[in-house]
């Protein structure tokens, strides 16, 4: 894809984070909202079809709780998103309104995707409520999330989103310019990087690690958002929301912002589901003949392959594929619970009946239930 293909594209994610909502925590920047809603709007006259993964809601619920630094606490922390997620969501609702347009929240943790019966779910509320001409505003369930079950930014689930709903682009508007070849912040002489395939090695080490005071994600999980999005062969823009009818001038073609253009066969929808598990339960460490099968052949993964493991994983559950480097190679669905996969590694699949007095399948991850890394 390049930016004169933006227009023939019919289906964008739209990332807006605490920073550019809050005008940097002095409460909801409602102009600028006002302004960013109406090239929603613009883009919706043009058929395309935008969902808004929104930020906001913990910064906002601090400007009303009066706190002027974001508190580490969680229970603070989810007060402050119950408070703020109210004010958010009826800024939107009355901004979309002026277009009889309606909205609609979708609030959701990590074990909302990482289940698949509530995954499909979800895709298919918001395919209906695009259908219907709704924009929905997503945003991570604060209030009741926790570090086990949480994307860790919006940025990640704005990728996630992407994914589900198998968007044409993800745009991600930022404070930045875009993404520089150095900390722009450090260094004046830093370029803005224009165009770049997603999976060009360098632009990890381009992104800053480190997040502002509002939010949680710097210019290194926008990269990585880019990376997750490509796995349904969406294009990633990481643009500057603070520029003047910034949608508008990227559905354009114009050059602003980074685009990031996705460059590897996408994954299958089933595929991309598993690469979105975030949390995994167990580590499986893989001798150099097991890594070869799953890269270059597509097998599933045997007993026999696997050299030691850790985690008090479950059937069914997401474990980590490592080599013997410490790489990670794959993830997948296990077949057996830790306990008993212990008894059978690097054992032969024809005497797993023996060993445990029962089979549930001759792999312990099979090749239908496993993605490799990127």
């Amino acid at each position: 894809m390049h930016r004169s293909d933006l227009k023939q594209t019919r289906r964008w994610v739209v990332k807006i984070g605490s920073a550019l909502l809050t005008n940097d925590g002095k409460g909801l920047n409602r102009e600028a909202l006002s302004h960013w809603v109406e090239q929603i709007v613009a883009l919706k006259q043009q058929g395309i079809e935008v969902v808004i993964v929104s930020s906001g809601s913990v910064a906002e619920g601090m400007k009303r709780l009066g706190w002027s630094s974001r508190p580490s606490a969680l229970n603070e922390l989810q007060a402050a998103a119950s408070v703020g997620q109210m004010g958010l969501i009826q800024a939107y609702e009355s901004k979309f309104a002026k277009y009889d347009i309606r909205t609609a929240q979708i609030l959701m943790t990590h074990d909302d995707l990482s289940n698949r019966k509530r995954y499909l779910n979800v895709r298919n509320t918001i395919q209906t409520l695009l259908q219907y001409n709704a924009v929905p505003i997503i945003n991570e369930n604060d209030t009741v999330v926790t570090d086990e079950i949480r994307f860790g930014d919006n940025d990640t689930l704005a990728a996630l989103t992407a994914n589900l709903i198998s968007a044409d682009v993800l745009v991600i508007m930022t404070d930045q310019q875009g993404l520089y070849d150095d900390n722009p912040r450090e260094n004046p002489n830093a370029k803005l990087i224009t165009e770049a395939k997603v999976s060009r090695k360098d632009i990890e080490a381009m992104a800053s690690p480190e997040g502002g005071a509002l939010g949680k994600g710097g210019m290194y999980t926008k990269v990585m958002a880019a990376k997750r999005a490509a796995r349904s062969g969406t294009a990633t823009l990481i643009a500057s929301g603070r520029e003047p009818d910034i949608l508008t001038k990227l559905f354009e073609g114009q050059q602003f912002g980074t685009l990031l253009v996705p460059d590897l066969e996408p994954l299958t929808a089933r595929q991309q589901w598993l690469a979105g598990h975030l949390q995994a339960k167990g580590k499986l460490v893989l001798d150099e003949g097991a890594v070869a099968m799953l890269k270059n052949s597509g097998k599933s993964l045997l007993p026999i392959g696997v050299k030691s493991l850790q985690g008090q994983f479950q059937r069914g559950e997401m474990v980590v594929c490592y080599d013997l480097q410490g790489k990670e190679v794959a993830r997948g669905l296990t077949n057996y619970a830790a306990a008993e996969a212990q008894k059978i590694l690097g054992k032969p699949s024809h005497q797993i009946e023996s060993i445990l007095g029962y089979i549930e399948d001759e792999s312990l991850v099979h090749r239908d239930n496993l993605v490799l890394s990127d």
